[in-house]
């Protein structure tokens, strides 16, 4: 085994223990045996039960403690049932806000965490933050205690109006996914929200590739493209356990998606990549946090693209701005499905006339892209009445959000402070973003072992801290190794014209 070969085993095992020390658990929507129902709750054991309350990205979390051979617990399912698909699975209508969960204490692995929690009869709900459940207990006569026994929950509508005062909302058993939800939190007003954008980040990511493999848009011609899009993001995805999937498929390559492929192979199984999940099996799906729109149809996948091109913007350092702007150039050329999205970038993409050669000048320069693409969307939704009422588009950042990035308060044009722009892009997409785990108690916080306080800024503009430093390190030395790698490989290999930059055609 080669030397290099081995150092990239080395980084990738490391990588891996990384990941599988904090893989997050997400909520899904699980059939019964029957196929004739869906259940919502997720269901957890002595096994999963930290991980996922740790892991989730819920606000809130309720835990019902029951068993299977309960009578009055089987008659109760209905019940929480009803309450649990508001808020749980792909399709819920409230997403980020409550996590549902079941525990039965019929099993006897389950025997020590329902004692945990001081279970005397079922069914048992308790309700929390759910950091608080994590290696957490419950007792009776303990006095100050933020995990809370619902004692009048017995009813889905009674259970959802405890909930409700709870949190101070109105929330409906009869609510609707989406549609004219008077819910949402707006990411105007409050700059946190970004915090949660990580999950909508994998989520875009992920439909991302699932749309290049479906449509089988790997071909020779544009191999390259998503190589070099893939170095991209094993270095500076914000998201660990989408670097860590991103690096599997770019060492196995070759392997997944050979460079000389039948025709009929293409066209059957567009190779084995299609089987490789780039940022895991369990990443969210149709769960937008911090990308949610007021209606179906909007927002979503887009801004989680728009968020996850900010973020590798703020990322990368001076010597990678060229490679960063001609990568996803080429990506959103060779791989956006939306003709006449990537045709308006594509202009705006040619339209550079020198390299970059800082990284702050690519940072600004997409900051620019989105705010035209921003204008021209909101002459057009204003006319046709496709715009989102809740989050109508806009120049971007509002007052609201960087007051100083303003010269004046009415010029027009409007006056741009490019260093404070800067400033607010750096800290809004990298040192804001990756603040989830770390401050954002709204949403619970982790053990002092750190394993989710993932390393999300590998630029000089932001202090990383030493966990963060060491994951860095590893995925760069992941990278370099891939490097090294190919150029031995490729030495052994016929020759072949490569894909120069093609001016990308942006999205919306």
């Amino acid at each position: 085994m080669s030397r290099t070969l081995f150092v990239l085993i080395l980084c990738l095992s490391a990588l891996r223990l990384g990941v599988s020390l904090g893989s997050r658990s997400i909520l899904r929507t699980v059939t019964d045996k029957s196929g004739d129902s869906e259940d919502y709750a997720v269901d957890l054991n002595a096994t999963n039960f930290d991980a996922v309350l740790r892991d989730t990205p819920a606000t809130f979390a309720v835990v019902e403690f029951f068993a299977h051979w309960c009578p009055a617990c089987r008659n109760y399912k209905p019940h929480y049932e009803k309450v649990a698909r508001l808020f749980n699975g792909p399709n819920a209508v409230h997403p980020g806000k409550v996590l549902m969960t079941r525990v039965d204490c019929a099993l006897k692995m389950n025997t020590n965490l329902c004692d945990r929690f001081s279970v005397g009869h079922y069914p048992m709900l308790f309700w929390g933050p759910p950091s608080k459940f994590v290696s957490g207990s419950w007792d009776p006569k303990q006095e100050k205690s933020e995990i809370h026994n619902i004692e009048n929950g017995r009813t889905a509508e009674k259970l959802l109006s405890w909930i409700n005062k709870q949190m101070g909302s109105s929330i409906g058993l009869d609510d609707e996914k989406f549609e004219n939800e008077q819910n949402l939190s707006s990411n105007i007003s409050d700059p946190g929200q970004i915090a949660r954008a990580v999950y909508d980040v994998e989520e875009a990511t992920s439909i991302a590739f699932d749309i290049i493999l479906e449509h089988k848009m790997i071909k020779s011609e544009t191999r390259a493209s998503l190589i070099k899009f893939l170095q991209l993001l094993v270095v500076h995805h914000p998201s660990l356990r989408c670097r860590k999937g991103s690096a599997e498929i770019l060492v196995n390559f070759d392997e997944l998606n050979p460079a000389v492929m039948k025709q009929e192979e293409v066209a059957s199984e567009n190779g084995a990549v299609k089987n490789f999940q780039i940022c895991g099996k369990d990443i969210p799906r149709g769960y937008w946090i911090f990308c949610r729109g007021s209606k179906n149809d909007t927002r979503g996948f887009s801004c989680g693209l728009w968020v996850l091109l900010h973020s590798l913007s703020v990322r990368i350092e001076d010597g990678e701005s060229q490679f960063a702007f001609a990568t996803i150039c080429d990506f959103i050329h060779n791989f956006f499905v939306c003709e006449e999205c990537r045709q308006h970038f594509y202009e705006m993409c040619s339209s550079v006339s020198s390299p970059f050669n800082k990284a702050r000048d690519f940072a600004l320069w997409l900051w620019r892209a989105h705010n035209k693409v921003n204008e021209r969307l909101l002459k057009e939704e204003e006319s046709m009445g496709t715009a989102d009422p809740k989050f109508p588009k806009m120049i971007w950042p509002p007052r609201q959000l960087c007051m100083s990035c303003y010269r004046s308060r009415s010029s027009q044009p409007i006056e741009w402070d490019l260093d404070e722009v800067h400033k607010f892009l750096t800290s809004y997409y990298g040192r804001t973003l990756a603040s989830l785990y770390k401050s954002n108690s709204a949403l619970g916080t982790i053990g002092a072992d750190g394993v989710l306080d993932e390393p999300t800024t590998s630029t000089n503009a932001v202090a990383v801290p030493v966990g963060a430093a060491l994951a860095i390190a590893l995925a760069s030395c992941a990278f370099g190794v891939l490097a090294c790698y190919w150029r031995s490989q490729q030495k052994s290999r016929k020759p072949r014209r490569s894909s120069g930059l093609r001016p990308s055609e942006g999205y919306d």
